[in-house]
């Protein structure tokens, strides 16, 4: 076929690239616009060339990001099956599962359906969530609850519905995220203490538990890590009633400047009055929620049963109200309490150093919280109280 004469008009676009051009003859001094070719004079094998190496780059930059390597704390969602709930939180869902095998609790962070939250909400929950990740899958330590792996997507997981009734799945916002934990079959301290809230512990027991727990804590400040919610809530108990920390939701490195840290973060009733009263604060903060547990390790009851938050957190920074302490408890015990929950953050002791105070605590000869109704000349407490 005879294409002499025959002309196309060739978009600007592609004419930018200048490889087509220096192929392209007779363009005279013409402006790109209105340029005219002739077709037989067009370069088609060079074009075919330059086609497959910008299509090649393309098939190479999409097989690069498919291949991108997983996070060191990235889980296959295929490999987790969750049985049940266990529990709901604030911001999400905890669930009983296995992960290859291995009996875990799954933490599934949904932050509502979506479409309710913003961009910019998300986003900052996301980053929140990574920086649980990143705090925690560095850890190991007896007394620190085994990180398993985190996933930030949960398109793949199959949600157990709350009809059990139905074999129907329900599915998580495409957002949402989850993290997942060694299983520990003890549940939380603060349900131990309570189903013990009227015969007390044993005093070696109390020791045991609060040992358990300093150590977890001396360790994560080794780290630079502050919990910032140290609550007898956030410890897990294993079968054998070995303490575990957990619940990094808050947790962060700490600061170089104190001043970078602030903001009520934590529990009202375990916080420092520093935290309470917006002023900067270290890793003594946790110090301090850990005198608030001992008491509560020891006692098996609530601090400060009868007031209302406000009223907490008024009389904690100006009236420095602190919780009553039993006229039974060992001078050495109530000593460490009041060490740790003093006022001055500088006066508190660092964790190591309330682990050796503990460990110089003498239990051969009892000393564990008196039962109210065998409290024969030590009235340690009101009435009992809670269940």
């Amino acid at each position: 076929m005879d294409f002499e004469g025959e002309v196309i008009r060739t978009p600007k676009r592609e004419l930018e690239g200048g490889g087509m051009n220096s192929k392209m003859k007779g363009a005279g001094n013409q402006s790109s616009k209105d340029m005219i070719f002739r077709a037989d004079r067009i370069d088609l094998k060079s074009l075919d060339a330059q086609l497959e190496k910008h299509l090649s780059r393309v098939w190479s930059r999409n097989t690069n990001e498919t291949k991108r390597p997983r996070e060191e704390w990235e889980i296959d969602l295929a490999k987790l099956d969750l049985r049940y709930i266990v529990a709901h939180g604030a911001y999400g869902t905890v669930y009983r599962g296995t992960y290859d095998t291995q009996d875990v609790a799954v933490k599934v962070l949904d932050w509502g359906e979506d479409g309710v939250a913003t961009a910019a909400e998300t986003a900052a929950l996301r980053a929140s969530f990574r920086q649980e990740v990143a705090v925690w899958h560095k850890l190991d330590h007896p007394n620190v609850t085994k990180f398993v792996g985190a996933s930030m997507g949960t398109s793949n997981l199959k949600i157990p519905s709350k009809n059990s009734s139905t074999d129907n799945q329900e599915t998580h916002p495409s957002r949402a995220c989850c993290v997942i934990v060694e299983f520990l079959p003890g549940g939380t301290l603060k349900q131990y203490l309570i189903k013990n809230r009227r015969k007390k512990l044993a005093y070696k027991v109390v020791v045991q538990l609060a040992l358990d727990l300093s150590r977890g804590l001396s360790y994560l400040h080794s780290k630079k890590i502050v919990h910032r919610d140290v609550k007898t809530e956030n410890m897990l108990l294993d079968g054998s009633r070995n303490l575990k920390i957990a619940d990094f939701g808050v947790a962060r490195v700490e600061a170089m400047n104190p001043s970078d840290m602030t903001g009520e973060t934590g529990t009202l009733g375990y916080m420092a009055p520093e935290v309470l009263d917006g002023k900067p604060y270290n890793r003594t903060c946790d110090v301090y929620s850990f005198g608030i547990c001992l008491w509560e390790i020891y006692c098996c009851d609530m601090p400060y049963p009868d007031l209302s938050f406000a009223d907490v957190s008024s009389a904690v920074v100006r009236q420095n109200l602190r919780p009553e302490m039993p006229r039974c408890c060992p001078s050495a015990m109530a000593n460490i309490m009041r060490k740790c929950w003093d006022a001055n953050p500088n006066k508190r002791p660092e964790m190591d150093e309330v682990v050796k105070m503990l460990e110089a605590l003498d239990t051969s000869k009892g000393g564990g919280m008196i039962p109210d109704d065998q409290a024969s000349g030590c009235f340690c407490f009101a009435p009992s109280r809670g269940p």
